[in-house]
């Protein structure tokens, strides 16, 4: 249950020093409270007024107001601690899916970082506040209270302290039981979850196609097999707590008859008898809450191992020797490449191999070549999602770097791929995306640029219509025109990066958009990803890439007149017969 990654968290130790100073006055209180509560009982047994007692039921009040009013203190201090440590993971989270991209979002999945950016991180933030406050309590309550035992008891004390460790091995047992079962239904949910995205998001499709109720059976399937692995998980939970619970209550009962049996004989008086009997089950209380609290944390622990390896998944190294604050794109910046390579992981083949380039100022760059040559690999490693291995040497002006993923380059990035995501929400957001401050007007001005203002208005809540998952769908062309609409809202970002923009729409479609995306690219440094050569009369300069190798670069007509792997492509584009 406990992950020691919690005891690294930076501010975790003056939390849990804190949370030992309120658990030891939660502890007096307790014994306090039983004490008097015990005595109250006694004496009116023994035939004194309710009135004479009054002095120690108001010290039994006071003490079992300070006893929750203290525990309520260390909910907040340990909530208000999680929440902060949330805030601070999640901000990590999502500035690494910033850095790292489509790179990050392909490798792991769309829904899955969506669930951890929301219901883990969450799950995190619920995990951190119990356990932090569990740990302290079962160290320090359970030491108090036994002392306390064994001081009006010994026997009592003896019983109770050779019970202990067996309810601790039998929630060992069931508790790694319980974790295995966990891991699977945590396993199974992130499937669930990328599994009903995808289908969500290809249901038109499936539709179109006819084979949207195949496809049913198969969301059906996977659901079942998290039901499955949810009932399985729940049954483990179940028999634990079944298990704690019989055996605290058993040690409870035999406290109880050995006391009974000594007070039938005289052996020991009434006082004492009944603050054992009363403090017995405050002793396993904390131990009780500990087992019952252990399955509402797993999930927690799990999201924490799973954001871990999030974090680790890739070796990017996140640099600020181009600040966002001095890095200004214009016509004199320098942007100078030499020897980059870049082989995935698992491969033995370069996808990019020794790539050496250089450009001065602003331009439209068009990078061409067959599927699987390796434009998409450098257009990645040109937006800083993917580092190129050590030997590469990048100039930009007069800084040195090693890899693009700087943060005023990053932060000067508009990256548009073939599918842009829309999100759940209004036109209106989601063409304010990088720039939310814009108002209303700056919207239709833009959205007129691009085409999309007939379109809008003619619906019915017109830019505040919700499109997106849960919204109205729109075309693949309007999702293109949105992520136009976006770049031109915000002409402060200079680099452009176009993933195959076109590759998914008719021709008619593309020549509207190329006028657009030509218009947008002026003032600014664009890098136009495409198998389509209609783009490259166009382009100021022309990156022909094949087998992960630059072979060829220049403007249009320069790269017509050497022909090689530029006329292969050309005449293969035709149909015509390649020798």
């Amino acid at each position: 249950m406990i992950d020691k990654q919690i005891l690294k968290i930076k501010g975790m130790k003056s939390l849990m020093g804190k949370l030992v100073g309120i658990s030891f006055l939660q502890a007096l209180f307790i014994l306090f409270q039983c004490v008097f509560l015990s005595r109250v009982i006694t004496n009116l047994f023994h035939g004194e007024s309710l009135l004479t007692q009054s002095k120690y039921i108001f010290i039994f009040a006071l003490c079992f107001v300070l006893r929750h009013l203290s525990h309520l203190v260390s909910e907040a201090s340990a909530s208000k601690f999680s929440a902060s440590v949330g805030k601070k993971l999640r901000k990590r989270l999502m500035d690494k899916i910033y850095r790292l991209g489509p790179c990050l979002v392909k490798k792991e999945g769309t829904a899955t970082l969506t669930v951890e950016a929301m219901e883990g991180i969450s799950n995190i933030e619920n995990y951190i506040s119990i356990i932090s406050i569990k740990i302290v309590e079962m160290m320090i309550l359970p030491v108090i209270l036994i002392v306390s035992i064994f001081y009006y008891d010994f026997t009592s004390g003896v019983i109770l302290v050779l019970v202990f460790p067996i309810v601790i091995i039998f929630m060992i047992l069931f508790g790694n039981a319980a974790k295995a079962k966990a891991d699977k239904q945590f396993s199974g949910y992130k499937i669930l979850s990328n599994h009903f995205l995808d289908s969500l998001q290809g249901l038109e499709t499936l539709k179109i196609v006819g084979k949207s109720e195949k496809h049913s059976k198969n969301v059906f399937l996977v659901s079942e097999d998290y039901r499955k692995a949810t009932m399985n998980t729940l049954k483990i939970a179940i028999l634990s707590t079944f298990a704690l619970d019989f055996f605290t209550t058993l040690s409870i009962a035999i406290v109880a008859v050995f006391l009974g049996l000594r007070l039938l004989k005289g052996e020991m008086m009434l006082y004492p008898a009944m603050t054992v009997l009363i403090l017995s089950p405050e002793f396993f209380f904390p131990l009780r809450q500990f087992a019952e609290d252990y399955h509402a944390t797993l999930d927690g622990k799990n999201a924490m191992k799973d954001l871990e390896r999030i974090e680790k998944s890739t070796d990017l190294k996140i640099e600020s020797k181009i600040k966002s604050s001095e890095f200004k794109l214009d016509d004199e910046t320098q942007l100078e490449i030499n020897n980059l390579s870049y082989k995935y992981d698992g491969s033995d083949i370069y996808a990019l191999d020794n790539i050496s380039y250089k450009h001065k100022g602003l331009g439209k760059i068009g990078i061409i070549g067959y599927s699987g040559s390796g434009k998409s690999t450098l257009l990645n490693i040109l937006g800083g999602f993917l580092q190129a291995e050590d030997k590469a040497k990048i100039k930009i002006n007069n800084t040195e770097i090693n890899h693009f993923t700087q943060e005023g380059w990053q932060e000067d990035i508009i990256y548009i791929p073939q599918n842009p995501y829309i999100f759940s929400a209004s036109i209106l957001d989601n063409i304010r995306f990088y720039s939310p401050e814009a108002t209303l007007e700056e919207v239709k001005e833009v959205s007129k640029k691009v085409g999309l203002y007939e379109f809008i208005e003619a619906m019915e809540d017109k830019f505040e219509s919700k499109i997106g998952e849960g919204g109205r769908s729109i075309s693949g062309g309007q999702a293109q025109r949105i992520a136009i609409a976006r770049a031109f809202l915000c002409p402060d970002r200079k680099i452009l990066l176009f993933d195959e923009p076109t590759a998914h729409l008719d021709i008619e479609t593309e020549i509207e958009l190329k006028k657009y995306i030509l218009e947008l690219s002026k003032g600014r440094l664009m890098f136009l990803s495409t198998h389509r050569l209609h783009w490259m009369k166009d382009m100021d300069e022309i990156l022909v890439i094949s087998n992960g190798k630059l072979v060829q670069s220049g403007n249009y007509k320069e790269i017509s007149k050497q022909g090689g792997e530029f006329e292969k492509l050309v005449k293969r584009m035709r149909g015509d017969r390649i020798e």
